[in-house]
């Protein structure tokens, strides 16, 4: 087979937020290429609508205001840290994203400052009315267009990393392989550094807001090549994307409710204030399991969200996007309840990392969904994930001027990759259909909203079965992510089965309390101990 070779200073794998502003540091240092899976470089930052929190004015008060009710709405699993650096130099990263463009909502000369669940007040910036995501995305883009030292490679799927071994344990990262997408060849990219920036694993979920390239990819590769993952088992589910069937789930932004919105049940009733003191402001996962108990008490498979008391005009204006899909669907939301139910949204743990995105393997790298440096904690407060991927993004493009003396090491890696052959490349194999289809509904039945330990245990058993289709993939991104889909959620598994109790997102009917004898510990996973666990005989 055909191998292609690339020559790189340093080499980004994913093209959200987090990977565009760590290449924008990094390029400082050297040659920087960004790797997109998919022909339009598609990620979950795009889609991000409620907006980005910070303190905008900088002032030492409002900066500990947003620092308190991160560590609140953490549950005493955030390091205290890694959100004192994510809160004090927030402010920093908006004004850059101001200095390149992007067009926060004003009212006049005033920044329009909004309010979502368990924030203590509005501070909350937003673009286009419901598209902050995609406002800062195409900001960033435009930025890494005029750099010369930015090279972007659309439709590439990273399949694995190349590492240098002593025995069994990487000494170093050195590049990756990936499948070229459209010319169904592989390609191998050498680096002096390597930056995962894939994101998150909502695809193992049978509903998710998550786009279809949030497979997992980056947290399987890491888990290959030796990193450490942590926290797992805390997964955030919005409470409110739209639930009508032959339509996807698409999220309808936490801050309609913080502009009024009402949460109604199939009786037609309010039920938030039933459950916590601040309704349907009270933070994600509790309105998330308050919808799944009067979907069980109802027998309806979803609940309602209400904007039918607001100003029309208002309502339009302020969520455009949103409007607009919802009457693609059928519904006019300034006429109609909308149904809503909740749905797998982001994953607050991932590949364990320092706050300069250093990881347990030399030279790799990790920032934004797919890393833990411990921002999030138990239950991540809204609107922090977007200002978390400018933040450490920005850090990491600092520390990987450390890097920048190595050689680009070119030793042979491919042998490593225990791939089928081509012959299936571009057809879906009905062994892959159907391994997905089973997995994402067991995961959210047995691993989702509401966890028990023996369901648990049954998805351990349903993924030794389906591990099958590890051995020998053919070299197809379906099959491949299928495999990096199990993966992802047999990390999920292990560390939800290993937490027994309640604690944020993560909630167990068997253990319904939080341990109280001393504080929460951060769960670590690795390759070794998820083989030993699901006992797996493929790759």
């Amino acid at each position: 087979m055909d191998i292609t070779e690339f020559k790189t200073d340093f080499l980004i794998i994913g093209g959200g937020i987090a990977g565009l502003r760590a290449a924008i540091g990094a390029s400082r240092f050297g040659q920087v290429v960004i790797l997109n899976k998919g022909l339009k470089g598609e990620s979950s930052s795009e889609f991000a609508q409620g907006g980005i929190a910070a303190a905008l004015n900088e002032e030492p008060a409002e900066i500990q205001s947003h620092f308190e009710d991160t560590i609140i709405a953490g549950r005493g699993l955030c390091r205290e840290e890694a959100v004192r650096v994510l809160v004090s130099e927030g402010p920093r990263r908006i004004q850059e994203l101001l200095d390149w463009g992007v067009s926060f909502d004003k009212n006049g000369e005033q920044y329009i400052l909004a309010r979502e669940g368990a924030h203590s007040k509005n501070r909350i910036l937003r673009a286009r009315g419901d598209a902050t995501g995609n406002e800062i995305v195409k900001t960033l883009q435009r930025a890494i267009s005029t750099n010369e030292r930015i090279s972007i490679f659309n439709g590439y799927f990273t399949i694995d990393l190349l590492t240098s071994k002593s025995g069994e344990d990487p000494e170093f990262c050195f590049g990756a392989v990936a499948l070229d997408e459209e010319k169904h060849c592989l390609s191998r990219f050498y680096a002096k550094a390597v930056i995962l920036a894939t994101g998150g694993i909502g695809q193992v979920f049978r509903r998710t807001t998550n786009p279809p390239v949030a497979t997992g990819d980056g947290i399987a590769m890491a888990l290959k090549a030796g990193a450490e993952l942590e926290d797992m088992e805390f997964f955030q589910f919005h409470p409110t994307a739209l639930a009508l069937p032959g339509a996807p789930s698409f999220l309808l932004s936490e801050a309609i409710r913080g502009e009024g919105g009402q949460l109604r049940n199939a009786d037609g009733k309010r039920f938030m204030d039933r459950y916590h003191p601040d309704a349907e402001l009270a933070p994600r996962d509790l309105v998330s399991r308050a919808i799944i108990s009067e979907i069980r008490q109802t027998g309806v498979d979803h609940v309602f969200l209400d904007v039918t008391h607001l100003n029309p005009h208002f309502v339009r204006e302020r969520f455009p996007m949103i409007y607009a899909t919802c009457l693609h669907y059928g519904i006019d939301m300034v006429k109609q309840l909308v149904p809503v139910a909740p749905s797998a949204h982001y994953m607050m743990g991932g590949i364990k990392t320092d706050l300069f995105g250093r990881t347990n393997i030399p030279r790799l790298y990790a920032v934004g969904e797919v890393a833990s440096a411990g921002v999030h904690g138990a239950n991540r407060l809204a609107s922090n994930s977007l200002l978390e991927g400018l933040v450490y993004g920005a850090r990491v493009g600092d520390a990987i001027e450390a890097e920048a003396s190595h050689a680009v090491d070119s030793s042979d890696g491919i042998e490593d990759l225990k791939l089928g052959g081509m012959e299936d490349s571009i057809s879906w194999p009905e062994a892959y259909r159907s391994t997905q289809a089973m997995l994402k509904s067991a995961m959210w039945e047995h691993a989702g909203i509401i966890r028990q330990g023996p369901l648990l245990e049954t998805l351990v058993e349903s993924w030794r079965h389906w591990s099958e289709v590890l051995k020998s993939p053919p070299l197809s991104r379906p099959a491949l992510e299928t495999g990096n889909m199990l993966w992802a959620s047999a990390a999920l598994i292990q560390s939800a089965l290993e937490r027994r109790e309640s604690l944020g997102a993560h909630f167990r009917e068997d253990y319904p309390e939080p341990r109280t004898d001393d504080p929460p510990q951060h769960s670590l996973v690795n390759f070794k101990t998820l083989k030993a666990l699901f006992k797996e005989g493929g790759k």
